[in-house]
């Protein structure tokens, strides 16, 4: 039998994955938002001035693109997500419903020890499990 020792994620990593993880749902609503944004942005200034409109030279196409790839804040968030979706697609199915219960469930009503007894698992499965996941995102992420 072979086991992989696994590093330990320093304490405000942790928790700042878990932070993450909890935000998922709303992240990608974020995610979203933000492309809507740059895709389609609101200038009120572009109405008033339309015949400015047609003596300005340049490609609008290339400018959303442009922007789309260099929004900072669009790609942390993109990162992340997706990181978490690694993570969460490669796990067995007892460990998916562990993040949706444990992560996901909004609002969250069940303490660790619900958790435990709603998933029939030990509250040292809960630990190793939470520390799994925490650390495979930290990971990937490359925040370890």
């Amino acid at each position: 039998m072979t086991t992989t020792i696994k590093k330990r994620v320093k304490r405000d990593i942790f928790r700042h994955v878990e932070a993450e993880l909890y935000a998922y749902p709303y992240r990608k609503k974020e995610i979203a938002r933000l492309r809507e944004e740059i895709l389609h942005p609101y200038k009120p200034e572009d109405e008033q001035n339309i015949k400015n409109m047609y003596n300005k030279i340049g490609d609008p196409t290339a400018k959303k693109a442009i922007a789309l790839v260099s929004h900072a804040r669009l790609h942390y968030l993109e990162r992340v997500v997706d990181a978490i979706e690694e993570v969460y697609h490669r796990l067995p199915e007892p460990k998916r419903e562990f993040v949706q219960v444990k992560y996901w469930t909004q609002p969250q009503r069940l303490t660790a020890v619900g958790i435990c007894q709603k998933l029939g698992i030990s509250d040292r499965t809960y630990s190793r499990w939470r520390s799994q996941i925490v650390s495979d995102i930290a990971e990937i992420l490359g925040w370890q």
